[in-house]
């Protein structure tokens, strides 16, 4: 029996490039997204379920799992890709920001873990994927509340795979660097019209940030990252996916005072 793939935001992004590259190696893959009526490549493929899930919506999820099941008898996977960026000062978030970006990139992801972990625990085995970030392990100005959603993502999924290890269920994390999927460009921006203090500063960050990320790995190259990930058999936590994401995490390493320096010199604004 071929293995199934349950895959949050699946309508583009990572998350459509992942289950284009599962279906392609012979994956059975449920793809789920707030819209499936505007899908038309994925509801093409044979192997591929394409149904409804708002990850803000908890009851729906048990509905998404149950229609996996029956169509493929099983769920080998859950890949918890939905997620969104929210930029710009801290103190111009509204409340209905903060709790969305909380809700969709962490709370969504707990939940849907929450409700596939009863079926991979009867079928004494499982792999969890969660997509974090770089910007799970490292920090960039005016992106404050997405980084504290990514370093909670970080922290749970790393004390999770301690507790899931006993009953054969792994927990992974993958850690794309910038990439090509227009995700700063569609993203959310804190502001407000009133405070005009910080204009200088999100001004000068975005044009460092569009100047350094020029050369994005792809949804597709970070889905090859996840295949990986989903198929290496081990217990391995972690797996980054761009090399951007690999020399920050390296110069992180190097210590906390080498790397405030780098960012210092190299990520804040010239005239700040």
């Amino acid at each position: 029996m071929n293995k199934t793939i349950l895959i949050t935001g699946s309508s583009a992004g990572i998350g459509k490039a992942a289950a284009q590259y599962f279906a392609a190696k012979g994956w059975n893959v449920v793809a789920t997204m707030r819209s499936p009526e505007k899908e038309t490549t994925l509801t093409e493929l044979s192997n591929v379920l394409v149904t409804r899930l708002d990850v803000q919506e908890k009851a729906d999820m048990q509905r998404v799992i149950a229609e996996g099941i029956k169509r493929f008898g099983k769920i080998d996977v859950l890949l918890n890709n939905a997620g969104y960026g929210l930029f710009g000062p801290f103190e111009l978030a509204t409340d209905a920001q903060i709790k969305q970006q909380f809700d969709v990139n962490v709370f969504g992801l707990m939940h849907l873990t929450q409700a596939i972990l009863p079926h991979f625990r009867a079928n004494k085995a499982g792999t969890i994927i969660n997509v974090s970030s770089m910007g799970g392990r490292i920090t960039f100005p005016i992106v404050s509340l997405y980084h504290a959603t990514k370093f909670a993502v970080e922290g749970f999924s790393e004390s999770l795979a301690y507790e899931l290890s006993a009953l054969n269920i792994k927990v992974k994390l993958v850690e794309p660097g910038a990439i090509v999927t227009g995700f700063d460009g569609a993203a959310n921006f804190t502001g407000n019209p009133d405070i005009t203090d910080y204009d200088d500063f999100v001004k000068g960050f975005l044009e460092l940030w569009g100047s350094k990320t020029q050369e994005r790995t792809t949804a597709m190259q970070v889905a090859e990252v996840i295949y990986e990930a989903a198929t290496d058999g081990t217990s391995r936590l972690r797996y980054v996916a761009g090399e951007d994401a690999k020399e920050l995490h390296g110069i992180r390493m190097s210590g906390e005072e080498p790397y405030h320096a780098y960012m210092q010199k190299h990520w804040m604004p010239a005239h700040v």
